[in-house]
């Protein structure tokens, strides 16, 4: 067989990494439940209409061939039934947010709201892999969603959830982050002040800044949404502004002032932008920062809005976005509106890793070797992992009799740190307790008479750990 060939976009971490990934995955898990998010699971797929109903491309959806070519081959008989099939084209799902609504609609009736959710899957997406950026990858998303309604305080509060989730994480040598927020009711309430009706093409615009520059951005707004040359500079200048505390909002004031652009739907947005950044600043000083640049371009986000930073690699682009919507979920007759935040688990992993940020402390679970002195005895050896697992210590037996010093060995290069001896008969040909040895540490040489009922590895040895790479 031909060496295989890695698919680009797909990433397969090695088991020191997974043990990254894991620690990541466990501290999200934790720090959401503290909160009162209860962890579901939606399906992988979805009918087509539905992963596209809010403006995202066929391109980046992978719809599922065989299971719609058997699909088509059970719709028999008239066109009515081949068109139904067709319209029920099934997708691999490239968020978690399309999946949610679709579970929240279909499960209302027994759901207690405000209903607080987390969701950790993987996600699929037909786009051109890059740094940080995958076809398969790992989320981890957090939402709170009301029935008819939603009050403003779990705007403020799903950010700050994130901000322990992720300052849990700093104590393993993950950077800061900054968390930069804004409103949509800021951004549209400005525009319409400016006489912009095109609030979503805008803010689509808007949304390029990083990428492409605010040069093309103003070439954009006037070409395609018809701004004038006037109009395009105060978007502009509306996305300059930033901050820290409330003076943004009496900036951002008195620009749409000078503009003549002051509208009630602005002073609303402001109104709860300021609320957010007070909250913040209390509860988690320095780590949320009011950015009116943040546009988010999907169009079910209403209110406020999301993008989380590392420090110090803000060329990764945003590895945590999220906002407000009020109409995401709804069946005609009752909406579900919600507020929630994705974390890309992937992303944030990938540059642990390639940066040399973090490490396992080794890759495997096991933290003792139990050495086999002959493969007649070989039952001995099992024994005492067998005690030691009893007692919760990962222990692992040595692959072939071979001499200690092999087996030591072996234990080196998969990261065990101990290695267990079992005690040899007497030279009078006693036999010794089943369960008695010494056990060695094999980083600094020591050796210690020891019994698998009672002896167990220091706490920190027990289990894999992830620390800052320079402490590994």
């Amino acid at each position: 067989m031909a060496r295989p060939t890695p698919l680009s976009g797909f990433p397969e971490w090695l088991p020191d990494g997974r043990v990254v990934e894991q620690h990541v995955l466990d501290t999200l898990r934790r720090t959401f439940e503290l909160h009162g998010f209860a962890g579901i699971e939606t399906r992988a797929v979805e009918p087509l209409d539905q992963l596209l109903r809010k403006g995202e491309t066929s391109k980046e959806v992978y719809v599922l061939r065989r299971l719609q070519e058997e699909q088509d081959g059970d719709a028999e008989g008239s066109r009515a039934d081949r068109a139904a099939a067709a319209e029920k084209q099934l997708g691999l799902h490239f968020d978690l947010t399309v999946p949610f609504a679709r579970y929240v609609l279909e499960n209302a009736g027994r759901l207690a709201f405000p209903f607080k959710r987390y969701q950790i899957q993987k996600v699929w997406r037909g786009e051109r892999p890059q740094d940080g950026r995958f076809r398969e990858f790992v989320q981890a998303d957090i939402d709170v969603v009301g029935a008819g309604e939603l009050p403003y305080h779990y705007e403020v509060e799903l950010p700050l959830v994130m901000a322990e989730a992720l300052g849990a994480l700093r104590d393993v040598g993950v950077p800061e982050v900054r968390i930069l927020v804004n409103n949509r009711k800021v951004a549209e309430g400005f525009y319409r002040g400016l006489g912009l009706d095109d609030v979503e093409g805008v803010l689509r615009q808007v949304d390029k800044l990083d990428k492409i520059g605010p040069d093309a951005v103003a070439e954009l707004l006037q070409a395609e949404q018809g701004a004038a040359p006037e109009q395009a500079k105060a978007c502009l200048e509306l996305a300059a502004i930033s901050g820290a505390d409330t003076t943004v909002v009496d900036r951002v004031r008195a620009l749409a002032a000078s503009y003549d652009a002051v509208t009630e739907l602005l002073e609303t947005g402001l109104g709860e932008l300021a609320a957010l950044i007070e909250a913040a600043a209390r509860r988690a000083p320095g780590v949320v920062v009011a950015d009116l640049k943040i546009a988010r371009g999907l169009d079910y986000y209403t209110g406020s809005v999301y993008e989380t930073v590392l420090v110090g690699h803000e060329q990764l682009g945003s590895i945590c976005s999220g906002g407000r919507y009020d109409t995401l979920a709804s069946d005609g007759k009752n909406t579900y509106p919600g507020v929630g935040l994705s974390i890309g688990v992937s992303r944030l992993v990938s540059r642990l890793l390639s940066a040399g940020l973090v490490a396992a402390t080794r890759g495997v679970p096991t933290a003792v070797l139990v050495a086999v002195t002959d493969e007649a005895h070989r039952d001995r050896s099992d024994a005492v992992a067998a005690a030691l697992r009893a007692r919760g210590v990962p222990a692992d037996v040595a692959p072939s009799a071979a001499k200690f010093g092999k087996q030591i060995k072996v234990a080196d290069r998969r990261g065990i740190p101990f290695v267990w001896f079992p005690a040899q008969p007497g030279e009078d040909g006693t036999e010794p307790a089943v369960l008695s040895g010494e056990v060695k540490d094999i980083r600094s040489g020591e050796q210690v008479d020891a019994d698998a009922a009672t002896w167990e590895p220091p706490a920190e040895d027990l289990f894999p750990r992830v620390v800052p790479a320079a402490a590994e």
